[in-house]
């Protein structure tokens, strides 16, 4: 089997997500820093190795971890061992751990929420139309990333004050970049900073979950301090990384098909239709880390050995022409049936997955409403994605409002 090896500059992820997808439903890949493990590339063997119980997140079956191979310096680490909570377990104890969180998230109670992030966003769109006429923008900074920030902060009861040290941090944990120095630093500023925060929650309890799930410990679900800080830390770094990249990615496939963009604002094709395809298509999470192989495992005519890490590709997934028919390297907003799995599959499926649909749903509608002659202020071949090897992350997304 071909070892495919990532590129930690992200230079062409298109390229590498099919090459990925021609290695077969299992490719053998090379993460940076030289660290091994398997990628699941096609969407039906996804969907079955997502709901295997022999495929389970516990760091301790992967056999280079046991062998101490895997440095505490690496850029991924934060990602590859990111402590105990719903993400890092399985069976009862993750549902212990996710139930607080998956109640909170639910469609119903999401929908709650709308008129919040409408305010929001219209507040945001507020700030662009002041800007002088002609000025390019980088909508990603002015208008993707505050919204899903304020979102998620609101949820979880994290000042606004706290943004930017958030922003920083995250951007050093996500990156392949980051210097192996600097790592070990970076990961415990970011748990000191959680650790802060529910420390005040704790004094001062109000209405967001991180104060629901201090209560719940403390009325005997025995949830541990690093269990909630770790629950809180991974809701706001997957609460709106995801979203940022799903509005950014809309924009661009909208702007770079312009028939189907005219079809959308015209009524003829719902927004939840291009939010469905962006997440297909140019998916926001392009590989998620780790899960682990308690035993040998067919993966089509491949094997997953015993003691290896998998990763899944959602890149190459997206793209599948067995799922998706020969139009499957098509933006298509028509696109139906569109059973994507983007957000995940089984029991460890995306809580915030109806969240991040809403705010998306808000969001690229009234942008379009607001700006109806926006475009790129460069052409899309000049935009640039950043080195993470997990998100399909642009480091800016210029326009002209018009």
């Amino acid at each position: 089997m071909t070892r495919i090896v990532l590129d930690p500059f992200v230079a062409d992820l298109d390229g590498e997500s099919a090459a990925l997808r021609a290695a077969g439903p299992l490719a053998e890949v090379e993460l940076p820093g030289g660290v091994h493990c398997y990628a699941v590339t096609r969407h039906a063997e996804a969907r079955q190795l997502l709901t295997d119980s022999r495929v389970v997140k516990d760091i301790d079956v992967w056999s280079a971890w046991q062998r101490g191979e895997i440095p505490m310096d690496w850029p991924l680490i934060g990602l590859a061992n990111p402590g105990r909570s719903m993400l890092t377990v399985d069976g009862a104890e993750h549902r212990r751990l996710r139930t607080l969180v998956a109640q909170a998230l639910t469609v119903k109670r999401v929908e709650r929420l709308r008129a919040g992030i409408e305010a929001l966003t219209n507040a945001s769109l507020d700030r662009l139309a002041a800007l002088p006429t002609g000025e390019t923008v980088d909508l990603k900074a002015e208008f993707a990333y505050p919204l899903p920030m304020n979102v998620i902060s609101e949820l979880m009861g994290v000042d606004a004050s706290d943004h930017p040290r958030l922003k920083e941090l995250f951007e050093k944990f996500f990156s392949t970049q980051t210097p192996p120095a600097e790592v070990p630093q970076m990961m415990a500023d970011l748990g000191a900073l959680f650790t802060k925060i529910v420390d005040g929650k704790r004094a001062n309890p109000g209405d967001d979950l991180t104060s629901a799930l201090i209560a719940a410990s403390e009325d005997g679900d025995h949830l541990t301090d690093e269990e909630i800080v770790n629950t809180l830390q991974l809701i706001i770094a997957a609460g709106h990384e995801t979203t940022i990249s799903l509005i950014v990615n809309a924009v661009e496939a909208l702007q770079t098909h312009p028939e189907q963009r005219e079809r959308v604002l015209n009524g003829e094709v719902p927004w939840e239709n291009v939010i469905e395809e962006t997440l297909r298509w140019n998916t926001p999470t392009s590989h998620v880390l780790f899960r682990f192989a308690t035993e040998d495992i067919e993966v089509g005519d491949r094997v997953l050995p015993k003691g290896e890490a998998l990763i899944v590709s959602f890149g190459a997934l997206g793209r599948d022409e067995k799922q998706y028919g020969p139009t499957a390297g098509d933006f298509d907003v028509t696109r139906s049936p569109n059973r994507h799995i983007a957000f995940g599959h089984g029991p460890h499926v995306c809580p915030g997955a109806a969240l991040s649909r809403l705010e998306a749903g808000v969001a690229l509608p009234a942008l379009y409403e607001r700006f109806p002659d926006l475009d790129l202020a460069v052409p899309a071949s000049e935009l640039r994605n950043k080195p993470i090897v997990t998100q399909n992350d642009l480091y800016e997304l210029p326009v002209e409002l018009g």
